[in-house]
């Protein structure tokens, strides 16, 4: 949003005249056509999606393995870059998960040159943003600035990726920062559910814990740690630098030499524990309730093993999930629109490295958390068991294709999609075919997809809320149903109690 917003600045005062001259034409006129025009009843169709044509990326890889990639767009001022490590909260140490998270937050904050505040002005004297930060796949940094002043911005994001100092003063400051969005988090139905939900789909395997840690294992992230962590996986054989932008390839390269061509390669292999497979919790269906008394509403989340980024179906899931998801899709309607139980119900295909989690969820009173599970497993089931129609189809196939163009709007958008592709291994291509890969699904791919892919038999459903209002109801639809007290919850193990919590609430 910062870079749409700088990009509109450029412009400022012609699209000032622009809006000017726009607002004074509604104002003269728009009275007289708002009560002369009919209310239309049914929204217009969506009119047919036009292609997209990305120039086409270009790559090096430099003699100390770390692959640089261009997509010159001479039609915009800016240049964005992002440097991508290519692991993430996937490597986190059983015990010190969120350790990816804020070692990437932390490259910021001070580098054997420049402390803090002086990357801080740096960056702001140039006009530009700089960002840091991970995922569960890669960690990155970014800077977005006018292209005359490319080479020092990329050389303090050089700098902040490859000379971090990570002071211990930096380090105590964040960690308090996560204690205390954790702690909010952890009083928070929707939030906390969400968590849970990790936990009972894949366990102690790498994707069950939270991305940004538990208050716990924050705690233990000591700076030996970080500076491990930084050593271990911020190599330029681990790395990809993509720049995009009002930039020409070859001044790209040369910038890319010049800053990064001397960061060395360590002589040591990155093993292949590192990016070890992501195995689920379990096969069948587990019901867990975690039990906060008071809690204003109950979060209800569907939650089970969906697919990974490389998986052939991924634009059968793509699609099938925006048939459920959104204002429009199939569970808002039913939940919300039809019944008036939330104020939103959507879900989410989380695809990764391996296979992540296929999540559907809403909120509501805590009274109707049963019903709202029952409603959730019955859309589920639904989509695998009648093919959908082409009336309904068209216009989620237009939201997936807007969404997707929306995120080409601006230098960094474009910059994240060709790092996301180079990432996982696809063809940078994919880009200008993505659109006509959408457009080719089907009804039936679709069918065939949720059957195999988004079966109910062994999703877990988890319901943080006040366990009273809606627990028996629950019980006869899932005899199984764990309760969890809020106070024995622990993040930090795939058995969720803390080890003195005791048995199961009855």
């Amino acid at each position: 949003m910062r870079n749409v917003l700088k990009e509109v600045r450029l412009a400022a005062p012609a699209l000032a005249s622009l809006l000017f001259a726009a607002f004074a034409f509604v104002g003269s006129t728009g009275a007289q056509t708002n009560s002369s025009a009919a209310p239309q009843e049914t929204p217009p169709p969506p009119a047919a999606p036009r292609s997209v044509n990305v120039p086409k990326p270009v790559e090096r890889t430099l003699p100390n393995g770390l692959r640089v990639i261009v997509i010159e767009n001479h039609s915009t001022p800016l240049v964005a870059a992002q440097v991508l490590v290519k692991n993430g909260g996937e490597v986190d140490p059983g015990n010190l998960s969120g350790l990816a998270d804020m070692t990437a937050e932390l490259l910021t904050k001070g580098t054997k040159t420049r402390t803090a505040p002086q990357i801080a002005q740096e960056i702001e004297a140039l006009g530009g943003v700089l960002n840091s930060g991970a995922g569960w796949d890669a960690s990155h940094a970014s800077v977005n600035v006018l292209s005359s002043k490319t080479e020092p911005a990329l050389a303090v994001l050089a700098d902040v990726v490859r000379n971090p100092v990570f002071a211990d003063e930096e380090i105590e400051r964040l960690r308090q920062q996560y204690i205390d969005n954790l702690s909010v988090g952890m009083n928070d139905p929707g939030q906390l559910a969400s968590w849970v939900a990790s936990r009972v789909v894949f366990g102690d395997s790498p994707y069950g814990h939270p991305v940004s840690g538990t208050p716990a294992s924050i705690q233990h992230i000591q700076h030996k740690d970080v500076a491990d962590f930084h050593a271990r996986f911020y190599r330029p054989d681990n790395a990809i630098l993509v720049l995009g932008g009002d930039i020409k390839a070859d001044d790209a390269f040369k910038l890319a030499e010049r800053l990064f061509g001397d960061w060395a390669k360590p002589s040591n292999t990155l093993t292949a524990s590192a990016t070890a497979r992501i195995e689920g919790a379990t096969a069948k269906r587990r019901v867990v309730v975690v039990d906060m008394p008071g809690a204003g509403q109950a979060a209800v989340v569907f939650a089970r093993r969906g697919i990974a980024r490389t998986d052939p179906e991924f634009y059968s899931g793509v699609v099938a999930n925006s048939v459920l998801s959104g204002y429009s899709g199939r569970l808002n309607q039913e939940i919300r629109i039809k019944r008036g139980l939330s104020y939103g119900a959507r879900s989410t295909l989380d695809t990764r490295r391996d296979v992540g989690p296929y999540v559907a969820s809403a909120q509501t009173k805590n009274q109707s958390g049963a019903e709202v599970a029952s409603l959730l497993l019955g859309e589920l089931t639904r989509l695998s068991g009648e093919a959908v129609s082409e009336s309904e189809l068209t216009p989620r196939k237009a939201v997936v294709i807007g969404n997707f163009g929306r995120s080409l709007e601006t230098t960094e958008g474009l910059v994240g999609q060709v790092a996301s592709l180079a990432l996982y291994g696809l063809s940078l291509d994919e880009i200008n075919r993505y659109i006509a890969s959408v457009q080719a699904v089907t009804p039936a791919q679709i069918q065939k997809f949720a059957g195999s892919r988004l079966g109910a038999s062994d999703a877990a459903i988890v319901i943080v809320g006040d366990a009273k209002d809606f627990i028996e109801p629950l019980r006869k639809q899932f005899p199984e149903v764990e309760v969890i007290k809020r106070d024995e919850l622990d993040l930090d193990t795939g058995k969720l109690r803390k080890a003195d919590g005791g048995t199961a609430q009855q």
